[in-house]
């Protein structure tokens, strides 16, 4: 089994301590984003665990703790996203030289196979044209080249959720977002890959297939063959993923939606960044759930066209 922490939340950032002491404990518990009345008890146990994803935008808090994970035998792969957006976008989010500095830590200590850019979601707005993406990610392709083999791309994709944290950014910080038609998509893509192929990086799309241009590949952000590689042995995995035109092996994701309190204004897993700095709040690192069942209303079932939060 695969553990994903978590497409859902940023648990490097703002968990590490529950999921240090759930490691401890050799289990967590999980319900059901779309039914809190079911709960699933998931193993943590070295013997059922053949390794973990970490999806985060800040790993740094969480460095001490991915030494616990390998002292245990079991590799695992930083998803880190660095996108670099203006602070209307991304108001929590470490700088690009901190970001920079991050991923090579963790390929310095674990290897490049370790560690995988993502570049993701791309917000088309007043303040990131098509011209800023492309002289951003040359300059961070740049910095991050030898610390990576791979980075991960996709398209914002405005579900309601996103839709409404985005308008609310707009009116306090007086931008305009768009979502641009498939040519402007596919000719940033295709110039995309070619900056990353000139930085020794092979650029993978997420659960895309219409933006995969020549030069680029299908992503495969649950990897038990990069898994693999960073452990040196083979890992028993299969092949399913989470949703329509993922590419990923199978995982199980321990996260909760509604939990991430970084305030990303594209964000598609937070309905309000005040319930998910309430819930930071009021979080029990000792708890088995990072978010119990009952504990405050479900998520918003517009969950159920939910994309990954990285």
């Amino acid at each position: 089994m695969i553990i994903s922490a978590s497409y859902r939340t940023d648990i490097p950032a703002f968990y590490g301590e529950w999921f240090e002491r759930r490691l401890e404990a050799g289990y967590c518990s999980v319900s059901n984003p779309y039914n809190s009345r079911q709960v699933r008890r998931v193993s943590l146990a070295r013997e059922d665990v053949e390794g973990f994803v970490f999806w985060t935008r800040n790993i740094g808090p969480f460095m001490g703790r991915l030494s616990r994970v390998a002292d245990l035998g079991r590799p695992f792969v930083v998803q880190q996203t660095v996108t670099c957006y203006p602070r209307a976008l991304e108001p929590a989010a470490v700088g690009a030289a901190v970001a920079v500095r991050q991923i090579r830590a963790v390929a310095e200590a674990y290897g490049p196979k370790a560690a995988v850019w993502r570049y993701d979601p791309i917000v088309f707005s007043s303040l990131t044209p098509a011209e800023f993406h492309l002289e951003n990610f040359e300059r961070l392709a740049g910095a991050l080249e030898g610390a990576t083999d791979e980075v991960v791309i996709s398209f914002a994709q405005i579900y309601r959720k996103a839709a409404r944290n985005l308008d609310l950014a707009a009116r306090n910080f007086g931008f305009a977002w768009m979502d641009p038609p498939d040519d402007v998509k596919l000719d940033l893509a295709s110039k995309l890959v070619e900056v990353a192929r000139r930085h020794g990086m092979s650029l993978s799309v997420c659960s895309q297939r219409k933006y995969i241009v020549p030069g680029a590949k299908a992503a495969r952000c649950v990897d038990a063959r990069r898994l693999a590689a960073v452990g040196g042995r083979s890992i028993r995995a299969r092949l399913k993923g989470k949703r329509p035109e993922c590419g990923c092996y199978e995982a199980v994701d321990i996260g909760e939606y509604d939990t991430c309190p970084a305030g990303c204004a594209f964000c598609y897993a937070v309905l309000h960044r005040e319930i998910a700095l309430r819930r930071r709040e009021s979080h029990d690192p000792e708890g088995e759930f990072l978010w119990g069942p009952g504990e405050e209303a479900a998520s918003s079932p517009e969950s159920k066209g939910q994309t990954t939060l990285f």
